[in-house]
């Protein structure tokens, strides 16, 4: 009995760990068949339509509008984006379609940027889809009781639940009063907690509406790539109206945000097996006509104005007018003589500044040279000290190697100089391709890039050489005081850094020279 009750544990244990393999196994199986019948499904035909979507950089126009869209309130188009409200305070601003949307599945991406200098902003920023016009309102700047659906970025908390800032999508028959004061959660269709403000990227909204279902895709604004969206909330069986205006409104409170919206891309889903409508179908007869009419009168004003350039100006008489005008090619080939030339300029200087230094250094090797001279003339035979003599020896030996490294510098600079004239002189003659003008400026960087290198050296030759720094010109009483070792090592080593971090700053501005490349 006692061997029963010690087994009976070790059995419950071995039943309930097959029971947790099964499940997990089953579970697996199950996931895998979802899956591969979502791979298996064929995604939707995606259409962009440029008369319900905006974006920079060219977004308004001269006189200020929108092409295909109407601003209203606080709002204030520019080349690159839309500011809906400023942050100030009881602001309003919105922007809707002039034409209706008629699409049964359809895919908006909105781009935008919250920002505000306080810990909490207000009031939020409204995406919709509406029957009607919603241009002015107490819902995040628009109107209330819409009928339609309206995704709202909403920053304030105003239940003081502290579940904000939220996305939040409500749906709306046109008989519903929006609840501001629990911020819409009581008619919520889907939620979300995210937050958007003060991102360093723009945040990236994603909303797609396709067989009844609406989804809402977030980015949520800490990386660049624009394809990196997560999942936000899905409402199912979802019935919105066939046709409506796209809308972006937002609002201000107490507090207040900038909302900028930077752009709208609308896209019409298509169903796998269904062919799209020709966008020729989608334009009426009367505006046909009307756009046609108003092309032909630009295009006879156009060539009226032909006309009266001509004969203003008789010498480009017969040329094309597209060859006055700079080509990309052309662009490119000026871009690379500038940068070329700066190049020149820079050698140039370098070139001259390491002649004087080259010169500086033979007068200092004379120097010393007649300095040994003198003492040999007047020490007596055996007086001078042997390790005087090497130290001095020693000294001339550097300076040599120094004057040899210059003179290196030196040739390298001069032949950078001839590569650049040479490569200026084909280009000026024929009209050098872009391709030789890369492999030239090649070349002439590995001949900088050695020069630095030959510095580097150099410098480190000095810096790290201890005998300079303990050489000591020899204690003869009788012969005059000579350059004092330590001093002349210290001058040639502060020479040769300042050289080096001059070759430095140069090197930094070629390679920001590099983008006429």
């Amino acid at each position: 009995m006692a061997v029963s009750i010690a087994r009976r544990p070790a059995a419950n244990a071995r039943v309930l760990l097959l029971t947790f393999l099964t499940t997990l196994i089953f579970h697996r199986s199950v996931a895998d068949i979802a899956a591969g019948a979502s791979t298996s499904e064929e995604l939707p035909h995606r259409r962009f339509e440029y008369k319900y979507s905006f974006k920079g950089p060219h977004l308004s126009q001269t006189d200020g509008n929108i092409p295909f869209w109407i601003h209203t309130g606080n709002a204030i188009p520019s080349a690159d984006q839309v500011r809906i409200t400023t942050s100030l305070r009881s602001q309003k601003g919105s922007v809707w379609t002039k034409n209706k949307v008629s699409f049964d599945n359809w895919e908006a991406e909105v781009t935008f940027r919250v920002s505000g200098r306080g810990r909490m902003g207000a009031d939020g920023l409204a995406l919709w889809f509406t029957t009607a016009q919603g241009l002015d309102g107490p819902v995040y700047g628009a109107a209330d009781r819409w009928h339609g659906v309206g995704i709202f970025f909403d920053s304030f908390d105003n239940d003081g639940k502290k579940n904000n800032p939220a996305i939040v999508v409500v749906g709306n028959n046109g008989n519903l009063v929006f609840d501001h004061q629990n911020d819409g959660t009581t008619q919520a269709l889907g939620t979300c907690l995210r937050d958007f403000r003060n991102k360093p990227y723009p945040v990236r909204a994603k909303i797609t509406y396709y067989k009844k279902t609406l989804t809402v895709m977030i980015n949520n604004g800490f990386t660049p790539d624009r394809e990196d969206y997560e999942f936000c909330t899905k409402v199912d069986n979802m019935i919105i109206p066939s046709e409506g205006f796209f809308g972006i409104s937002a609002a201000t409170g107490g507090l207040a945000d900038d909302h900028d919206v930077l752009s709208f891309l609308l896209f019409r889903l298509t169903e796998p097996g269904q062919q799209p409508p020709p966008p020729d179908s989608e334009i009426p007869k009367e505006e046909k006509d009307k756009y046609q009419e108003e092309f032909q009168i630009f295009q006879q004003e156009l060539d009226k104005k032909k006309e009266e350039f001509q004969k203003e100006h008789p010498d480009v008489q017969g040329e094309p007018i597209e060859d006055l005008y700079e080509s990309v090619n052309d662009r490119e080939i000026r871009q690379v003589f500038e940068g070329q030339n700066r190049i020149h300029l820079e050698i140039k200087q370098l070139h001259r500044q390491l002649a004087m230094i080259l010169d500086e250094q033979r007068r200092y090797v004379s120097v010393i040279t007649d300095e040994v001279a003198k003492k040999g003339m007047n020490a007596e035979s055996g007086q001078l000290d042997t390790v005087g003599q090497q130290q001095l020896g020693t000294v001339i030996t550097t300076q040599h190697e120094v004057l040899k490294s210059l003179n290196e510098l030196r040739n390298s600079f001069y032949e950078s100089l001839k590569q650049i004239g040479l490569t200026q002189h084909q280009g000026n003659a024929g009209g050098m391709g872009t391709y030789e003008s890369i492999q030239h400026f090649n070349d002439i960087k590995e001949h900088l890039h050695t020069v630095k290198r030959d510095v580097e050296h150099l410098v480190q030759r000095n810096a790290q050489n201890p005998a300079e720094k303990v050489m000591k010109c020899p204690e003869v009483p009788p012969m005059p005081s000579c350059l004092s070792t330590v001093h002349f090592a210290v001058f040639i080593v502060i020479q040769s850094v300042l050289f080096f971090c001059y070759i430095m700053y140069k090197s930094q501005q070629e390679a920001a020279a590099k983008k006429f490349f």
